[in-house]
């Protein structure tokens, strides 16, 4: 079987493609598995800075493959599903937590908001269902003109249950969030970007977002991934514990080499060289 997921570095940036084109990256067990593998590696990899989400061919992701709606159809479980179910628990197979706080289909989205630094989806073609819901585990998604962009699972009988559902109400208002989940209206990377569910719409969104990697691995690496601790916990915090903790994670930093090096860096009009 061909490598569903690859992983090129360079640089303190990670670039990670799904890589099965022909089905328009479509989400089979192995992609499952790829994308989650691919995650567990980065969070275990300190030289990392930033992480860039792609797709191959002709899409980002068009979502769950279309045998798993066969099997659902037949009432036979997907082929994760048959490899740990036992006769006695079917009943409540995905409120198993598998991955921490999620089970493995939800990871493959919340998996990126662990990653400790930040990581941008670059979409084009289709971001449908499943890979709607990836992109929302990135801190920033970048879209082709064009991108058709959809909460799909409705279309299925099925509620969004892919790991987006924390923070989706955060980038989109209340009201257009439920329309869009009721109805599985498609829309292209314009008017999500409008809605606030696309941070940049832009010709080369792989380029692009590149680009901003690259101008993330460049800055105080401890500071970058203080700010997302402080950033992922903020919309599940009141005002208090958020300012405790800028408070905390600023003690950590201040005066430490990685942030003397910045100011000098700057100071001195060079580029920084940071430690580890």
């Amino acid at each position: 079987m061909e490598n569903r997921v690859l992983i090129d570095i360079q640089d303190h940036v990670a670039h990670v493609r799904l890589n099965r084109p022909d089905k328009m990256n479509a989400l089979d067990d192995a992609m499952f598995e790829a994308i989650v593998d691919a995650g567990e590696q980065l969070k275990a990899n300190p030289d990392i800075r930033a992480v860039v989400l792609s797709g191959e061919g002709r899409a980002f992701c068009a979502g769950l493959d279309m045998g798993n709606f066969a099997n659902m159809a037949s009432g036979k479980p997907d082929d994760a599903t048959a490899k740990s179910e036992t006769a006695n628990d079917a009943v409540g197979r995905l409120e198993r937590r598998t991955h921490g706080l999620a089970n493995r289909a939800q990871y493959t989205s919340w998996v990126w908001r662990e990653l400790p630094v930040p990581v941008i989806a670059a979409l084009h073609g289709v971001a449908f269902g499943g890979g709607c819901q990836i992109s929302i585990g990135a801190d920033m998604r970048y879209a082709a003109p064009g991108t058709k962009i959809c909460i799909m699972e409705m279309r299925w009988g099925l509620v969004p249950d892919m790991g987006a559902t924390p923070y989706l109400p955060h980038l989109l208002r209340d009201d257009v969030l439920r329309e869009l989940t009721y109805t599985n209206r498609i829309i292209e990377a314009d008017e999500a970007q409008a809605l606030g569910l696309v941070t940049q719409v832009v010709i080369n969104p792989i380029e692009a977002a590149l680009q901003t990697a690259a101008e993330i691995a460049a800055r105080n690496p401890e500071a970058v991934r203080a700010a997302k601790r402080i950033l992922n916990n903020a919309p599940f915090q009141n005002p208090q514990e958020i300012l405790l903790a800028e408070s905390r994670e600023q003690d950590q930093i201040i005066g430490k080499p990685n942030q003397v090096e910045a100011v000098m860096a700057n100071m001195e009009k060079r580029a920084p060289r940071f430690q580890g």
